[in-house]
């Protein structure tokens, strides 16, 4: 909200003038004062006054959360149906890899292709972190990583299998394994394991994590990790499974 405070008046010649009566305090400071006096300047050299100030303001804001905070991208293929169709609005936690933590697998990144997907922002599921050893496919058709075979059912393509094309990869350290959830429609770490960078997403290109599907409101939703990767164990120094 935009506030102005009104500078109180103080009349700094006069004296009480009966014993026993009191000045009122004057309560704003220089600071306030100058404050206030500048916000009045502005609100009146900008055409439109308060109004185009405040929306100014919020513009700023808003640019200043797109490049720091949240970013919206929108879906453009259908890669990851079911959960993301095509044209469907994500917003993006630019901050979620920022502080320490890392992109755990099951969630959704947004990460910048340059130079080994393609020139372009892509939107995958993350399935191994560094040190993974993934697989596919055991002798149902599932994804192993670390030796523990996921069921991938929850958010899988219906009619698709896990993978149509066999791998067995190790990831490197500081990079990811990514996959989209139609299998069947998505170019992914599967298709560039012969590439430079061996399919794999580095870390630090991963502009943040999809949290939510904010358009359309009809499809409005939080994005939650997945509970299929939580039995899946901690890499070994080598690469493989705990046994």
């Amino acid at each position: 909200m935009d506030t102005e405070a009104q500078p109180t008046e103080r009349d700094r010649s006069s004296r009480p003038s009966a014993a026993g009566s009191e000045r009122t305090p004057d309560t704003q400071g220089p600071e306030d004062r100058s404050r206030s006096s500048l916000a009045a300047r502005l609100t009146g050299r900008v055409p439109g006054g308060r109004i185009t100030l405040s929306a100014l303001t919020g513009l700023v804001l808003l640019l200043l959360l797109n490049a720091f905070v949240v970013q919206p991208f929108q879906i453009p293929s259908g890669s990851m149906e079911p959960g993301l169709r095509i044209g469907d609005r994500i917003l993006v936690d630019k901050v979620a890899y920022r502080f320490g933590a890392g992109p755990r697998r099951g969630d959704v990144v947004v990460f910048d292709g340059t130079g080994y997907f393609g020139d372009a922002d892509y939107v995958k599921r993350v399935v191994g972190v560094g040190g993974d050893h993934v697989v596919c496919c055991d002798e149902k058709g599932r994804i192993e990583v670390n030796g523990e075979p996921v069921d991938e059912s929850a958010f899988l393509h219906p009619g698709d299998s896990p993978s149509a094309v066999p791998f067995d990869v190790v990831v490197p350290q500081g990079t990811l394994f990514v996959l989209g959830d139609h299998r069947g429609d998505s170019s992914d770490s599967r298709d560039h394991l012969g590439s430079p960078g061996g399919g794999m997403v580095p870390v630090g290109d991963v502009i943040g994590r999809a949290d939510w599907i904010a358009w359309p409101l009809g499809h409005w939703t939080r994005l939650t990790r997945p509970g299929a990767y939580a039995r899946v164990p901690a890499p070994t120094p080598a690469g493989g499974a705990h046994g």
